[in-house]
């Protein structure tokens, strides 16, 4: 293949943009916000999970706390009823009001444990209570964190891709200067040579393999024409020539 040097000088330049355009896309993919956001969302789907138990523990707790001060009221109103009966005369039987008494006396044994059991749940629930307002406060922060962490993240990618189109505009233009079977080779060769499709002979030496090449390499491309397009014998990129080659 031919093309002419300044054509081939061009590909360098293209080269030199395209492997900004990939570091600029690492730089995207690598941004510490990624990490950030992923750990900070690990952290909130936690605590998520631990506000929603908390929540639950409460409405459990609220249930039984419920019911059993639904069970005291039926003692305490059954005691009275029959603290009722008794203090009326109605109930003159010696038995009747033995066992009567002995009644009143159970019940307000039953009321006074009922009421231990609904202080045990008024306890438990209060204790649900401020573990979810803890919880709830730490998931707010967590968010609060998420999104600094994802405007920061969106501000680098707006800087980046801004600079991104801006390369890749110059790319175009220069691209649009070079022939398309020159270029076409350039661009096989860049996708199987992990980005790098063209590199400068520099002192007798491939930039794009970093290895110097043997003498009769070197004769080879000193005996070529100008606008022949060479290529490495180690890596098989495209070697462009320039005034620092030392042919």
């Amino acid at each position: 293949m031919n093309a002419a040097p300044a054509d081939q000088i061009r590909l360098l330049d293209v080269q030199d943009l395209d492997v900004r355009l990939q570091q600029l896309a690492h730089k995207r993919r690598s941004l510490p916000e990624h990490a950030e956001i992923e750990s900070l969302t690990k952290d909130l789907t936690q605590l998520r999970d631990l506000l929603v138990a908390a929540q639950t523990e409460e409405s459990d707790t609220a249930r039984e706390q419920t019911k059993a001060e639904q069970d005291v009221d039926q003692v305490r109103q059954r005691a009275s009823r029959d603290q009722q009966r008794l203090d009326s005369g109605a109930v003159t039987s010696p038995k009747d009001l033995e066992n009567l008494q002995r009644e009143i006396a159970s019940l307000a044994k039953r009321q006074g444990d009922l009421e231990d059991v609904v202080l045990e749940i008024m306890e438990r629930r209060e204790s649900a209570q401020e573990r979810a307002a803890e919880l709830t406060g730490r998931v707010a922060s967590v968010e609060t964190k998420i999104d600094d962490a994802t405007a920061r993240r969106d501000a680098a990618f707006e800087s980046l891709d801004g600079e991104a189109a801006a390369v890749t505009k110059e790319r175009e233009v220069i691209a649009g200067s070079i022939p398309a079977d020159l270029l076409k080779l350039y661009d096989k060769l860049r996708a199987q040579q992990g980005g790098i499709g063209a590199a400068k002979l520099y002192q007798r030496s491939c930039q794009g393999c970093r290895q110097e090449l043997a003498i009769t390499d070197i004769n080879e491309i000193r005996a070529a024409a100008p606008d022949t397009v060479v290529r490495c014998e180690n890596c098989r990129r495209i070697l462009v020539r320039t005034s620092e080659s030392g042919l």
